[in-house]
């Protein structure tokens, strides 16, 4: 890993977790979402996690797959999925029984240790020769739909009566995860290049559980299901475009 590479994940993830904080400091200026607005956010963000899971993840995966030969090319990214799923199911499991304000910022954090990963590794991808662009686009896709999830942990909490600051602290905390998964992911991508296919699909389907699990249930109706094909094609444009 060269520090050019290091640099660029640094940035990268810092971006990612400076979006979540933004958005976690809406509680400052918003009293709540809208009932249009709080569809169209989680479908978006849905549509962007899908995009990005597909064209940042999964598809490097099966190429690096393929041109290593080592095992068949659908084999990391179908078990890497399967794998990253079960990963945040478990998590979920373990901390049930949580006070309801613990269990909102325990559920947005868990899901923010993959993006940290799948940005981290994309720019390790980029320091082994694959497009600067792609790791930019995906960094991008997950900052935009970290800002409403900065925001549906600490506008929620302002609500049940919980004060500004320490609402906003709560919402940006969720992010802190980010910076230092995905530096440790660059690590680990450095030091275990044959994983590297695994650790991108493994990110992939912990994204995936979370736009299932989460997202989708919330983008109701009409306005959810525009704000996730917007999300989507906005993502597909941007990695297209730049990649």
């Amino acid at each position: 890993m060269n520090l050019s590479t290091f640099l660029w994940a640094i940035g990268g993830t810092q971006f990612i977790f400076l979006m979540t904080a933004l958005g976690a400091a809406t509680v400052f200026f918003l009293r709540d979402f809208e009932p249009r607005f709080q569809a169209v956010l989680p479908g978006f963000a849905g549509g962007v996690m899908t995009a990005a899971s597909f064209w940042s993840l999964l598809l490097p995966a099966i190429e690096q797959a393929r041109a290593e030969g080592r095992v068949p090319a659908w084999l990391p990214a179908a078990a890497g999925i399967v794998l990253g799923a079960l990963f945040l199911l478990a998590a979920e499991d373990l901390q049930k029984g949580a006070r309801e304000e613990g269990l909102l910022f325990t559920a947005i954090t868990l899901h923010n240790i993959p993006e940290g990963m799948a940005v981290g590794l994309a720019f390790a991808l980029a320091g082994e020769g694959e497009s600067l662009a792609a790791a930019l686009t995906l960094a991008l896709g997950i900052g935009v739909q970290n800002f409403p999830e900065g925001a549906a942990v600490s506008l929620p909490l302002r609500s049940r009566g919980m004060g500004r600051g320490r609402a906003f602290l709560w919402g940006a905390a969720s992010g802190v995860v980010e910076p230092v998964f995905g530096l440790l992911a660059v690590f680990a991508a450095s030091l275990a290049r044959p994983a590297m296919p695994w650790l991108l699909s493994f990110s992939a389907g912990a994204m995936l559980y979370v736009t299932a699990r989460e997202l989708c249930p919330a983008a109701e109706g009409r306005a959810g299901a525009l704000g996730f094909v917007g999300g989507f094609a906005l993502m597909t444009a941007l990695d297209v475009a730049l990649g």
